[in-house]
């Protein structure tokens, strides 16, 4: 698959030396979606200098993607319905978040191709885009497997299971599994949960998968991104405007069109340098997002995005030293960072004295109710009552 992205970049760089003294009209895409505010936290205008994303395929595995929009004609490619509920494709309930995520690639990387694969219904895409359990085959491991096969170059998964925040799915392991290492990265949503339901949610929780939180207008975390430890970059997720299934734009928000965006990004990179492998991908990203003060957090990962300087460390990558490792039973666990997978990284300090203080008001409340309660005995030692409370209350 590197090969084929090499021999595109050659040919297309062949071409555009050619009609270099032609004008070069831009993408039809890139001149019909809007670019809001995403534009500018990214540094979009800066990225597509150096790669607008030729030849490059993202799957976007979602509700389905009208095709026929005016922004996203003759950049789509239909694969298969793996959810195969009977909707038909002329219903104004199918591919609402699909096409909205589609756009948001395009307005990315306006060169790139879109791989359409149906994994969601049109009732779930109206909630965040999240997938319904069901028996047999799981529809994401399908597409995963369809799109890696069928010559996608990057894999975007702007859904999660919900409710369902602590169900790992073996076959969709074995699929992200069979993408990366197949040179396929796979970026994922981390979830619109807030700090509320931040229990280990899957696509994003699955190692192999790159998650994705948001931001807001500000650069910081948008309240309603789910917080958690396996959060590794940002990008913008409020007032991001979208194509529409049934025609025009709409503005939407999510840790959906964040992970789109960065799709689009990953694009760029992969245009720019085809032989990029998934850990390249993930350390550039990481890398030269703009980290938020004091490194990484659960809130924003390594950070938002910076895309021009992702594309350009695309051109020198760091060294992929993934490397098979041999299992040595249950008590081996890697440790490339030198932290052991077996204990929690320590503790912030202001976190430490945080708790600390709250430690020391609760042992002084401690000592006030004995204090009180070896006062209330002598006075019923000297002939008084004491009545002793309810059961339950205190």
């Amino acid at each position: 698959m590197n090969d084929r992205r090499t021999r595109t970049a050659v040919v297309a760089a062949a071409l555009s030396g050619l009609l270099c003294v032609l004008p070069m009209a831009p993408a039809h895409a890139a001149t019909t979606i809007p670019v809001g505010w995403e534009g500018d936290a990214l540094g979009l205008s800066s990225a597509q200098q150096l790669s607008q994303g030729e030849g490059v395929t993202v799957a976007v595995l979602d509700s389905g993607v009208v095709a026929d929009h005016p922004a996203l004609k003759g950049r789509v490619t239909t694969g298969p319905d793996y959810f195969d509920d009977g909707l038909d494709s002329q219903s104004p309930e199918w591919g609402v978040h699909g096409t909205n995520m589609a756009s948001d690639v395009l307005k990315v990387a306006p060169k790139a191709k879109i791989l359409s694969v149906r994994v969601l219904n049109g009732e779930e895409e109206k909630e965040d885009g999240e997938v319904e359990r069901r028996s047999g085959t799981s529809p994401v491991a399908s597409g995963i497997y369809y799109a890696v096969d069928h010559g996608a170059d990057v894999i975007s998964l702007s859904l999660g299971t919900g409710e369902v925040a602590n169900f790992a799915d073996s076959a969709d392991v074995a699929a992200i599994g069979y993408a990366v290492s197949h040179g396929v990265p796979v970026l994922a949503a981390a979830g619109n949960s807030g700090g509320k339901l931040n229990e280990t949610a899957f696509p994003p929780g699955y190692a192999g998968a790159i998650a994705v939180t948001a931001t807001n207008q500000g650069g910081g975390h948008a309240a309603f991104s789910t917080v958690h430890t396996y959060n590794e970059v940002a990008a913008p997720g409020v007032d991001i405007t979208s194509a529409k299934n049934t025609g025009g734009f709409e503005s939407i928000q999510g840790t959906s069109p964040a992970t789109a965006l960065t799709s689009g990004v990953v694009a760029l990179m992969l245009s720019h340098n085809p032989k990029l492998t998934p850990a390249q991908v993930r350390a550039i990203l990481t890398s030269t997002a703009r980290h938020p003060q004091g490194g990484w957090n659960a809130l924003l990962g390594y950070g938002q995005i910076n895309a021009p300087a992702a594309v350009k460390a695309a051109a020198s990558p760091p060294d992929d030293k993934t490397v098979p490792v041999k299992y040595e039973g249950k008590e081996h666990f890697a440790t490339p960072v030198g932290t052991s997978k077996t204990t929690h990284p320590p503790m912030e300090q202001e976190m430490w004295l945080t708790g600390l203080g709250a430690a020391g008001v609760g042992l002084l409340m401690l000592i006030g109710g004995l204090l009180l309660a070896l006062k209330g005995r002598r006075k019923a030692g000297a002939g008084g009552t004491v009545m002793a409370p309810p059961p339950g209350q205190f």
